[in-house]
């Protein structure tokens, strides 16, 4: 039996704070990779986010099956948003 897991938006780089270049402007969801049903490898890309200045994609820690996606294209997520819950893999 799979554990489901939630992949929640990471921490912000810290230099975001510092140095403010790549965090000007908002950030929103750009694209998203991945639908329920999906199987993903841990690292495979789950979803692009845009800065301003960069777009950046974020991976899955895990790999295992996409049970639920909770973030669309336009989305403004705030660290620590739910974006997907995983069937993982044992």
């Amino acid at each position: 039996m799979s554990a489901v897991s939630e992949v929640r938006m990471p921490k912000y780089p810290e230099c975001w704070e510092t140095c403010g270049s790549c965090a000007s402007g908002d950030v929103f969801v750009l694209e998203v990779f991945v639908s329920p049903g999906d199987r993903i490898e841990r690292e495979d890309n789950i979803i692009s986010i845009e800065t301003g200045k960069i777009a950046l994609d974020i991976p899955t820690p895990w790999s295992g099956t996409v049970h639920s996606v909770h973030i669309e294209v336009g989305d403004r997520p705030e660290e620590g948003a739910l974006l997907i819950t995983l069937a993982r893999d044992e």
